[in-house]
């Protein structure tokens, strides 16, 4: 056993959870403390592998996340090859990186989509962010039924309430705004998409339009996937707020106001309690209190920014993306 694939060995007849997440070395921090909060919460009769789709992770971080490995989850690291597919994917975010307000640019977010193609042994999988909080069993999501659907994703609140990003799915992707999905929290059928082709249809799309979008991958897995999408529940992948339901099972602090940027943030307690059983705390609290004022205000007007985008782009008088 090396520091690349760790946790007990798992038998072939054995049921895993496979649980992927898509990170570099600068993510790392953010995932160790979701991965611990997974192992926190799962079940002991269940086995569980994490997988981590990476760029280059350097074996300092490498070594911090395999000590949150246990007898029944195990860490598998898989370095992403520069393949036609992934070096199309590389020039189309480099192109698109000059918006000031681009938060979905970097390719480390279209990783997923390869997922079904790079792991032919798995029939259905879960994707997560690094950007969240378990506070329950994902073996429980993992268990999703998706009948004839593709994947399980939750309506994503943030475009129901700001009008610019409802009228951008509406107009510019041609995408029913209450169907728009957030693509953080995934449970794939992995057979399917790979009979539909999921990522060749995905780098087609790219090639056809160079389209300047909001959240691109997010984006074209909406177009793609449109009518064949199961809708999670809030519970597994709930927005950071006070008073959060106890019966929350996933806590996503998605887009803004990171609790290792800012101070007093919704659930930050969730936050700093996983992080607490990693090897990245002070990092993060170094992190923390680096995010100066200037930093702050750099980070408040990309939101700006992205709304803006978002109001332009929905002026279009058709979709810029069709399948």
């Amino acid at each position: 056993m090396s520091i690349f694939n760790t946790g007990n060995p798992i038998k072939k007849h054995v049921n895993v959870v496979p649980v992927f997440l898509t990170i570099n070395s600068a993510y790392a921090p953010y995932a160790a403390a979701a991965i611990h909060s997974l192992v926190e919460h799962v079940d002991p009769n269940r086995y569980y592998r994490v997988i981590i789709l990476h760029d280059g992770l350097n074996l300092a971080n490498r070594w911090r996340l395999r000590s949150l490995v246990t007898k029944n989850v195990a860490l598998q690291f898989k370095k992403m090859t520069r393949s036609l597919y992934l070096k199309a994917i590389v020039a189309y975010c480099t192109r698109r990186q000059k918006g000031a307000g681009d938060f979905f640019s970097s390719a480390v977010y279209y990783y997923r989509a390869f997922i079904p193609i790079m792991f032919p042994l798995y029939k259905k999988a879960v994707y997560i962010d690094s950007d969240v909080i378990l506070r329950g069993d994902i073996g429980e999501l993992f268990d999703t039924e998706l009948g004839d659907n593709v994947m399980a994703a939750m309506a994503d609140p943030k475009v129901t309430v700001i009008r610019e990003f409802r009228d951008y799915v509406d107009k510019a992707l041609g995408v029913p705004h209450e169907k728009y999905v957030n693509s953080g929290v995934q449970v794939m059928d992995l057979r399917k998409m790979r009979k539909i082709r999921y990522l060749s249809t995905m780098i087609d799309l790219i090639r056809k339009y160079d389209a300047d979008l909001v959240a691109p991958d997010q984006d074209y897995l909406n177009v793609i996937l449109q009518g064949r999408i199961t809708y999670l529940e809030p519970i597994w992948n709930a927005e950071p707020v006070k008073g959060l339901s106890e019966d929350v099972k996933l806590v996503h602090f998605n887009l803004f106001n990171k609790p290792w940027h800012y101070e007093n943030v919704p659930c930050e307690e969730l936050f700093w309690n996983a992080a607490k059983g990693t090897g990245f705390l002070g990092d993060l609290r170094r992190q923390q209190a680096a995010f100066d004022a200037k930093k702050q205000k750099a980070d408040h007007e990309k939101v700006a920014a992205l709304i803006k985008k978002a109001e332009r782009l929905a002026k279009n008088k058709e979709p810029l993306i069709k399948l």
